[in-house]
């Protein structure tokens, strides 16, 4: 297993385990711990050694679990991350109790990597205002955080600003073959790499998507190397990006850990060549979108309520990646009140739309295709 060495004082393996997807029981939301320990036990002798987890995760079981998994282990044999979760907090004091129950849900007298949890604009003010970090530092100095980061979802202005803010130890962003330029992407990364801050990725298959593709997209990477998955090109691709530390994986099945294992012991990077057909499956996957919504939010508040930058994901995912269970679980999330079929044709959104998409005739076909794809499959 490749270990990474551009953390001060640790050098924890490339592949690192996520902590937000273990196995289940059929039909709970509760984690299998009898599988999900296998795993983890599989992991660790496949040389896997940081293990990420957060409050929130598996309602927040993930840290309870690994807590008791890795405690049959020597502390000193593993790196353990966590979150702040931000959106809870707010008050120090209040940050401060659950910075302890973390420690003792994770049965540890300290964690090795501590971020400020799902960064965006509004949470990082939140946590500047509230003093929040002067907290981690104290932590930090009484050795109970080891190394203080953050994970981000938000634009790269807003990255840029929370990055430049002080000397962090570490910085977590999203990013995929299919992301460079989403939130953070290659240029965050970039910006990262020019600070010496070594960055932990997280979606490198991009929740799923990019670990199952459309057969005629997929055809070239087959061709290529018949015996890759298409996970094991989107994870070579971000192994391939100077300044990637860590790559998370989340791993639900012992097939997905073994794949990850392989493609990790040791990782090679992509050839010249390898990435020409990595670039070219991201055009036609990209060719595959429906409309170009970026996401801007500009058309919004609808006066009905309607999620359009919502609806138009999981119409373009669909179309994108063709995954019946992805797409079931998108629409599934999206909120009755919120879904296409409640606009009224009012037209407000499309003197906004800087893309000048036809919002309204593109939301009343959603419904009937995404139901239509979800009937069949």
């Amino acid at each position: 297993m490749d270990c990474c060495s551009v953390f001060q004082g640790a050098s924890p393996s490339r592949l690192g385990y996520g902590g937000m997807r273990f196995p289940v029981v059929p039909g709970t939301g509760n984690i299998d711990e009898e599988k999900a320990k296998c795993l983890i036990d599989r992991a660790i002798r496949g040389g896997i050694t940081y293990f990420d987890t957060a409050w929130p995760y598996h309602e927040g079981q993930s840290e309870l679990f690994l807590g008791r998994a890795l405690s049959a282990y020597p502390r000193g044999s593993y790196f353990l991350a966590t979150k702040l979760p931000c959106w809870l907090v707010e008050s120090r004091e209040q940050a401060r109790e659950i910075l302890d129950q973390q420690l003792e849900r994770l049965q540890t007298p300290y964690v090795d990597f501590y971020l400020l949890h799902n960064l965006n604009r509004n949470m990082w003010e939140k946590m500047v205002k509230l003093d929040i970090l002067s907290l981690l530092e104290e932590y930090q100095a009484a050795g109970k955080l080891h190394r203080l980061g953050f994970s981000f979802h938000d634009s790269y202005p807003v990255f840029e600003e929370i990055l430049r803010y002080r000397s962090w130890d570490f910085c977590q962003i999203q990013l995929n073959y299919m992301d460079t330029e989403h939130q953070a992407g290659l240029r965050g990364l970039e910006l990262a790499r020019s600070l010496s801050i070594p960055v932990v990725v997280m979606e490198p298959v991009k929740g799923g998507s990019l670990a199952q593709l459309p057969e005629e997209v997929a055809k070239p990477l087959q061709e290529a190397d018949p015996e890759a998955t298409p996970s094991r090109w989107a994870m070579r691709w971000v192994a391939s990006q100077p300044g990637v530390a860590v790559i998370l994986s989340g791993m639900t099945t012992m097939e997905q850990l073994e794949d990850n294992l392989d493609t990790f012991s040791p990782v090679h990077p992509l050839s010249g060549e390898e990435e020409k057909l990595v670039e070219e499956t991201a055009r036609r996957l990209r060719a595959r979108l429906n409309n170009g919504c970026t996401g801007c939010r500009y058309c919004l508040p609808c006066p009905s309520g309607v999620d359009i930058p919502g609806s138009f994901q999981v119409w373009n995912n669909m179309a994108v990646y063709q995954n019946q269970r992805l797409t079931k679980r998108a629409w599934k999330n999206l909120d009755p009140e919120e879904r296409p079929d409640r606009c009224v044709g009012c037209g407000r959104c499309e003197t906004l739309c800087p893309q000048q998409i036809p919002i309204r005739e593109h939301l009343a076909q959603i419904t009937r295709q995404v139901e239509h794809f979800l009937e069949q499959n």
